[in-house]
């Protein structure tokens, strides 16, 4: 064969035969041949049909080096096809905007939405559900799911009695559950430690108790809807008390009600400044909001200087945002909220999702998984929530 003449092979690598060098000048929009920009640079390399294959003709001398990229590419090829994609039900205690997740600042919808960011990149396919925290609803949700044949279902639902009958019909079906916070018959629970976030507040303020006031006489709260019967705000309250006394056994908190209201949490903290008037303060509120309002009653009453604050949850209120207040800022080291327990519902996604695909690649994971609480502070908070997840 003259130098020049060229091999030709398929996709998949296979010699076809050999083929003359074409000749020079323009190709006519209607040939076989399509131009191919490897050929600007090394030759005459080029896309043409053969059959009812797509077959590269390639110059004799590069042979070698390109059926091995040629063969590397089919097999990525072969690869990419070959990876399955799971169809997921992801059931939410509800999407209502409006209604705020677990006595914190987050909402449903923030929920969902974390969802569908987190299964970006994954081979999952979502399918969405509002369990709108109705029995009747969550169990219909279910019965969906089953009739789709989805892979695997994901259930947050506070109804212990709908999560067992849930339980046991996808169990028929053969269709493995992830739970969220509440279980679902035997499965897998991804749930908030409750307990862990309130020793975290309960210990900060104890330890800037004892760096910033030592020897000086204390007082200590515990602000909002403290007869709130759910077990992860009687969990949370545990915890306070726990991680407080773990740091000055002698102090005891009173717990004082707001019932969730701005403005009585407002009332009862500035009935509390009164009594305790020659102390110093430690303030442990239930959420965020609370928060806000124990600061703006420090304010007016004058008690900054001897008070300190620390809430649960972190929701955009007090860590920052484009119009937000910004109360957990490093530009606001002097704030009176000293910080707030992360819980990260807005993050619940990207946490949850993963695990969910490990148990459709059969791989094993524990029965309980827990998220990882932070302190978040003016110190921390641009690495807990970087400035642009927050706008």
């Amino acid at each position: 064969m003259a130098y020049g003449s060229s091999t030709v092979y398929d996709i998949e690598g296979r010699r076809l035969g050999s083929r003359s060098p074409p000749p020079q000048g323009p190709v006519s929009k209607g040939g076989n041949r399509r131009h191919c920009p490897y050929s600007d640079q090394h030759g005459s390399a080029s896309l043409s049909s053969h059959g009812s294959k797509m077959v590269m003709i390639l110059p004799r001398r590069r042979t070698v080096l390109h059926l091995a990229a040629v063969i590397a590419l089919a097999a990525i090829g072969r690869a990419v096809a070959q990876q399955r994609h799971f169809t997921v039900g992801f059931a939410n205690l509800t999407d209502d905007p409006g209604a705020r997740i677990e006595g914190l600042g987050f909402t449903g919808e923030e929920i969902r939405w974390s969802f569908v960011l987190g299964a970006r990149g994954l081979p999952i396919e979502l399918l969405l559900y509002d369990n709108g925290r109705e029995r009747a609803k969550a169990i219909a949700n279910a019965e969906d799911a089953i009739r789709r044949k989805v892979d695997l279902y994901i259930q947050y639902c506070d109804d212990l009695e709908a999560n067992d009958e849930i339980a046991q019909r996808l169990a028929a079906a053969q269709i493995p559950v992830l739970a969220v916070n509440f279980p679902v018959g035997n499965a897998p629970l991804y749930s908030a430690d409750n307990r862990e976030a309130g020793r975290l507040a309960g210990d900060a303020l104890g330890r800037f108790a004892l760096t910033t006031w030592p020897g000086r006489l204390l007082a200590a709260a515990i602000l909002g809807a403290v007869k709130d019967p759910a077990k992860a705000v009687q969990a949370r309250i545990a915890g306070i008390t726990e991680g407080l006394q773990r740091q000055l056994p002698d102090v005891v908190p009173v717990q004082l009600d707001s019932g969730g209201n701005f403005l009585e949490a407002q009332a009862q903290l500035r009935r509390f400044f009164a009594k305790e008037s020659g102390a110093q303060t430690l303030i442990a509120t239930l959420d965020d909001a609370t928060a806000l309002a124990a600061k703006l009653a420090a304010e007016t009453a004058g008690r900054v200087p001897d008070s300190v604050i620390v809430s649960q949850g972190c929701d955009p209120s007090v860590h920052g945002g484009v119009s937000s207040n910004k109360v957990i800022h490093p530009n606001n080291r002097n704030s009176v909220v000293l910080g707030s327990v992360a819980y990260f519902f807005d993050r619940y996604g990207s946490e949850i999702l993963p695990v969910a695909l490990k148990m459709l690649n059969r791989e094993q994971v524990p029965l309980r998984s827990y998220t990882g609480h932070v302190l978040v502070t003016a110190k921390n908070v641009f690495r807990v929530y970087p400035p642009i997840d927050m706008n």
